[in-house]
């Protein structure tokens, strides 16, 4: 008889450095991390689940010079941030498949930290994987970090994989 996959769940998140529209590192890093150490080469025993959390901006006008005036230009952007959101879904499924191991992908809206330990306990993965900045004390106080969240109420084992030193940017706040 044959076993269900284990089913891993991996957050990703776009990059912040601007101009920059690619999966952030901690992503790609959680990702391959999970390829080279637990799927290896056996692809039929996992399935990868890419969460993506699409944090709304409060007032709309995320890093815009220009001010929008009807409704019709708020559906835009909201076309526009989904759309980049499927776009860094496509990468993390296309390069999945490529490895050769089956996976899905989604979209939810709101505080990442919330939504993706309510999407654990909806989806009861076996593991969750989350990447990390691995920022300092002093930073963690103003950015606060959704891994440290994770690992402390999500309903199932979490592991979170640090970027490695030679791919921190100048700012280590950005990812």
């Amino acid at each position: 008889m044959e076993s269900e996959p284990t089913r891993i769940m991996i957050a990703v998140n776009e990059s912040s450095i601007k101009g920059y529209p690619h999966p952030s590192i901690s992503s790609k890093r959680a990702f391959e991390w999970t390829l080279q150490k637990i799927v290896r080469s056996n692809t039929s025993a996992f399935k990868l689940l890419f969460l993506h959390v699409h944090v709304p901006d409060e007032d709309g006008f995320d890093d815009m010079d220009s001010i929008y005036a009807s409704p019709e230009d708020f559906k835009n952007l909201e076309r526009r941030d989904k759309a980049r959101g499927l776009q860094l879904l496509e990468h993390f499924v296309k390069s999945s498949h490529e490895f050769g191991v089956s996976c899905g992908a989604w979209i939810k809206k709101g505080d990442p930290k919330e939504v993706i330990c309510h999407e654990v306990k909806r989806i009861q993965p076996d593991l969750l994987v989350v990447g990390c900045r691995g920022l300092g004390p002093f930073q963690r106080v103003f950015v606060g970090t959704v891994s440290e969240f994770c690992v402390k109420h999500a309903e199932c084992p979490v592991i979170t994989i640090k970027r490695r030193p030679d791919e921190i940017p100048q700012d280590p706040v950005d990812d």
